[in-house]
């Protein structure tokens, strides 16, 4: 999930903002017609699996992935969340692909087909680790640079890559806006209600709370939970929650969520290779790229206004989305898609 001290419960959300259609501002719901019209936008959900998956050798990992669109086609890497999976861009996908876009959307360490190719190597979930695993995949596809898009740990993801290697990413689209992590301001209470919001995140630092992320039943019970809390308007099935819940099953799916939220706490110590980096993100830096922000309605993490835009210095959107939670590119995949070829041309 997201910085739990950028983002606050929403209230007061700016009307001003709203996701774009090809002729201009309009509502989000007109904006679910889709990059092409409305004739070529299906509803959320129509698509249940992606006809490409392959696997690859990158740094520290065999990474899957998912792949989409003509090989040759600008490059956008669409990057998930927690408790989410690839499913997130089901239907984000194939909208890409039919604009000419090659679409690159891979499991993040510990999640579905991805896997650690030493078994020697810590099971550590830091920030700058999970963005450098987005690095080397680019590397090993000989990936120049791209389009990053993302939601949750996939924003972290990108606003990382985009921060401390610019000259890899032609334009961002973060959702939530700027979430790199400051694991020293973690240190300092916030907002009761806003710490209520986050009572998964103190859960996984106790021992029980670990207990449970081992255990499938209660793993998938409390994931399938934050889903419902954090989407209230999302009518999701069975299926499609049993679609993203296999990639739960991967061997280090618990030991990497677990570091992750302990992590960012200060409860759990990175690995010294990687201290460069968080140094570089504890002085936030600027993100100069284009950039276009998208704020979920419905998200309890999404903060009104647009707290985060003085991290952001190049050509620069933001965008509320009404009606929607966290799971944006799932929820409303066309208005997700319209950002990404929107950033591509701001």
């Amino acid at each position: 999930m997201i910085d739990r001290r950028t983002f606050g419960k929403a209230v007061g959300l700016g009307t001003g903002a709203a996701a774009l259609s090809l002729t201009g501002a309009q509502s989000a719901d007109a904006a679910q017609a889709g990059p092409g019209g409305a004739d070529e936008a299906p509803a959320p959900g129509t698509h249940t699996t992606f006809p490409t998956l392959r696997q690859i050798d990158a740094g520290v990992l065999d990474i899957g992935y998912a792949e989409a669109g003509p090989a040759h086609g600008p490059v956008v890497i669409c990057l998930h969340g927690w408790p989410y999976d690839i499913h997130s861009y089901v239907d984000v996908a194939p909208l890409l692909a039919g604009q000419g876009y090659r679409v690159i959307v891979p499991y993040l360490r510990g999640h579905g087909s991805t896997r650690f190719r030493s078994g020697r190597t810590v099971r550590n979930a830091q920030q700058s680790a999970i963005a450098l695993d987005i690095v080397a995949l680019m590397d090993a596809l000989e990936i120049r640079e791209a389009v990053l898009a993302g939601f949750d740990w996939g924003s972290r993801t990108a606003d990382i890559v985009a921060a401390l290697w610019p000259e890899r990413v032609t334009a961002l689209v973060s959702t939530s806006g700027y979430l790199i992590t400051s694991v020293e301001a973690q240190k300092s209470p916030i907002a009761p209600a806003d710490e209520h919001n986050w009572w998964y995140q103190y859960y996984f630092a106790t021992e029980r709370g670990r207990q449970a992320m081992e255990t499938p039943e209660l793993r998938d019970e409390l994931c399938h939970l934050v889903w419902q809390l954090v989407s209230p308007g999302w009518k999701f099935d069975e299926a499609t929650f049993r679609r993203t819940a296999a990639a739960f099953e991967n061997p280090d799916y618990a030991a990497i969520v677990i570091h992750n939220y302990r992590w960012r706490l200060g409860l759990a110590d990175g690995e010294r290779r990687y201290d460069r980096y968080e140094k570089e993100l504890a002085a936030r830096p600027m993100i100069h790229v284009p950039t276009i922000t998208l704020s979920p309605e419905l998200d309890p993490f999404t903060a009104p206004g647009d707290p985060t835009r003085d991290r952001f210095t190049g050509p620069y959107e933001h965008r509320v989305v009404a009606g929607i939670g966290h799971n944006l590119p799932q929820e409303a995949p066309a208005v997700f898609a319209r950002a990404v070829l929107d950033a591509g041309r701001l």
